[in-house]
């Protein structure tokens, strides 16, 4: 069963630059841990010591927080998608809305 997995910029020095990679599994867990297996520096980069999911690594199937699914155990299928989205930190200052500015290089740095 072949599922891709979008990697975002920060993870691509562990995917040999690769923006999408093909990996197999029945749960996203088993996904997960077949591109640990296939790419060792993007295992740390996705679990803890503990071998849990980073708390700041969102991820997503199909476009649905798996958080909200069974988590590692969300059962994937044939042609899914999974992405790798890890949170990002800041805002503007006291609380304003971001300017066309900010959201374009945000919108860079996602790719």
């Amino acid at each position: 069963m072949s599922i891709q997995v979008r990697i975002p910029p920060v993870l691509r020095t562990h995917t040999a630059g690769e923006r999408l990679v093909d990996a197999s599994g029945t749960t996203v867990g088993d996904v997960l841990q077949a591109l640990g297996t296939r790419y060792p520096g993007l295992a740390a980069a996705i679990y803890d010591e503990g071998g849990s999911l980073r708390p700041f690594l969102n991820v997503y199937l199909n476009d649905e927080d798996v958080r909200y699914l069974s988590q590692s155990e969300t059962p994937v299928s044939d042609g899914d998608t999974i992405a790798l989205l890890p949170a990002l930190a800041g805002g503007t200052p006291l609380g304003g809305r971001p300017d066309r500015q900010q959201l374009a290089c945000a919108s860079a740095r996602l790719g």
